[in-house]
C-alpha cells in the first residue's frame, strides 16, 4: 500500500490543489494513508485537520531576500526543517512525496531526495514560485496548471478544482441558481467578483455603473467581499452580496464574468467554459496577468487594466460586449477548449508514474 505525502500551504492557492489531489488519492483507495505537510501558521492548520487529514508540521522557514540577520540564520533553520521532514518520512513510511509550493514544500524536496523517495511537483501559477523552481529540477515529474509556465519539465496538466466545480451543470443548475439569488433564469447575468475579499477597484466601478448594466438589459450578480461597505441599491436585477458560499451556483447562472485573475480563478472559469473580462490585480509579480494569458490566446478573454477600470471603462469596455451576443457566443465556445476539469486525475497520473505504477 502507498503512503503519500502532500507538501504545501501557506494560502489558499496551495492548499485547495493539495486537498483536490488529497480527495482524489482517498476517493481511488479509502485505506491509503495520505498525510499532509504544512506549517503551524499557514491557512493548512485549520483546513487540513478540518478535511479529515493528518498535519504533520514542518517549521516555516522562507527564502532570504536580502543580507540581514534571517539571510545568516537560514541555513541552519533550513537543514532542521529537512530533518523534520525526513523524520516525517521515515516514521510513517512515506512512498511518494507531491509538492505544491509553498513554505512547507522546499524542505519536503530535498528530504524526498535523501530518503530516496521520489516527489512530484505541481504549480499553480503561470509564474512558478522559487520553491517549485528548484524542486523541479530534481523532481520525478512536474506539472503544471497553464501553458507556457516557465519550469523546468513541466507538463500541462491544469489545476485540480473543487468538487463542486467539477461535478457543476451549469444548464441544470441555472434555476436553482436564479432563484438563490433572486434573479431571473431567462434573462442574461454578468457575474462580478474580486475574490474572498473582494476587490475595491472593480466595486468602485460598479458602484458607478451598474445602472448601465441593467440598462442593457442585463442582470448584475456583484459578490463584493466581506469587508466592503458598498451600498445595496435593492433594485431588481442586481444581486448585490458580501460573501458567496455557494459559488458553484454563481458560476452556474454566469453568462459573462468579470473578476481578478488569481490562479484558483481562471481554471475555475476555464473549466466551466465561460467567457471573461479579467482585470488582473497590478501589485505583485505579474503572476495574474500570466496566468490569463493562455485563455485570452484562445478567444475565451480579455484582459482590462486595473489602473484604468472604473466606470467609465466598464461603459466603454463591458457594455458593448454586452451587447454583443454573437462576440460572447463565441468566447463561450473558444472557453470550452480552454480548460480542464481532470487536473486531480492529471497530477495523480503523474504520482503513478514517479511510482513506476504506470
Amino acid at each position: 500500500m502507498t503512503t503519500y505525502l502532500l507538501a504545501g500551504g501557506g494560502t489558499a492557492g496551495h492548499v485547495n490543489p493539495l486537498l483536490a489531489v488529497a480527495d482524489g488519492l482517498r476517493a481511488r483507495d479509502a485505506d491509503a494513508p495520505v498525510l499532509v505537510l504544512g506549517t503551524a501558521e499557514g491557512l493548512e492548520s485549520r483546513l487540513v485537520p478540518a478535511r479529515g487529514y493528518e498535519l504533520l508540521i514542518v517549521d516555516k522557514v522562507p527564502f532570504p531576500r536580502r543580507p540581514n540577520g534571517q539571510a545568516a540564520a537560514f541555513p541552519a533553520r533550513f537543514r532542521r526543517a529537512i530533518a523534520q521532514v525526513r523524520a516525517h518520512i521515515r516514521d510513517h513510511g512515506v512512498d511518494v512525496v507531491v509538492g505544491f509550493g509553498g513554505y512547507a514544500s522546499a524542505p519536503a524536496y530535498v528530504a524526498a531526495r535523501r530518503e530516496g523517495i521520489p516527489f512530484v511537483v505541481h504549480e499553480a501559477n503561470a509564474k512558478p514560485g522559487l520553491a517549485n523552481v528548484l524542486g523541479a529540477r530534481r523532481a520525478a515529474a512536474t506539472g503544471v496548471a497553464f501553458g507556457g509556465t516557465k519550469l523546468r519539465g513541466g507538463e500541462v496538466v491544469g489545476m485540480p478544482l473543487r468538487r463542486e466545480v467539477i461535478e457543476l451543470d451549469r444548464a441544470a443548475a441555472r434555476d436553482e441558481a436564479a432563484s438563490y439569488f433572486g434573479l431571473d433564469a431567462a434573462r442574461p447575468v454578468l457575474l462580478v467578483f474580486g475574490g474572498s475579499l473582494g476587490a475595491q477597484r472593480l466595486n468602485e466601478a460598479l458602484a458607478d455603473s451598474w445602472g448601465d448594466i441593467l440598462a442593457a438589459d442585463w442582470q448584475l450578480l456583484h459578490v463584493t467581499g466581506e469587508r466592503s461597505d458598498l451600498a445595496d441599491p435593492e433594485v431588481p436585477g442586481y444581486a448585490l452580496r458580501r460573501y458567496v458560499d455557494r459559488m458553484d451556483l454563481a458560476f452556474a447562472l454566469a453568462d459573462l464574468i468579470v473578476s481578478r485573475s488569481g490562479a484558483a480563478t481562471v481554471s475555475e472559469i476555464s473549466a466551466l467554459g465561460i467567457p471573461a473580462l479579467y482585470v488582473p490585480y497590478s501589485v505583485g509579480n505579474g503572476e495574474q496577468r500570466l496566468n490569463a494569458a493562455s485563455a485570452v490566446a484562445a478567444g475565451a478573454a480579455r484582459l482590462l487594466d486595473d489602473a484604468t477600470f472604473d466606470g467609465d471603462a466598464v461603459r466603454k469596455i463591458v457594455i458593448p460586449v454586452l451587447k454583443d451576443p454573437q462576440r460572447i457566443a463565441e468566447m463561450a465556445a473558444a472557453a470550452e477548449k480552454v480548460g480542464t476539469r481532470s487536473g486531480t486525475e492529471n497530477v495523480i497520473a503523474l504520482v503513478d508514474r514517479a511510482l513506476g505504477l504506470v
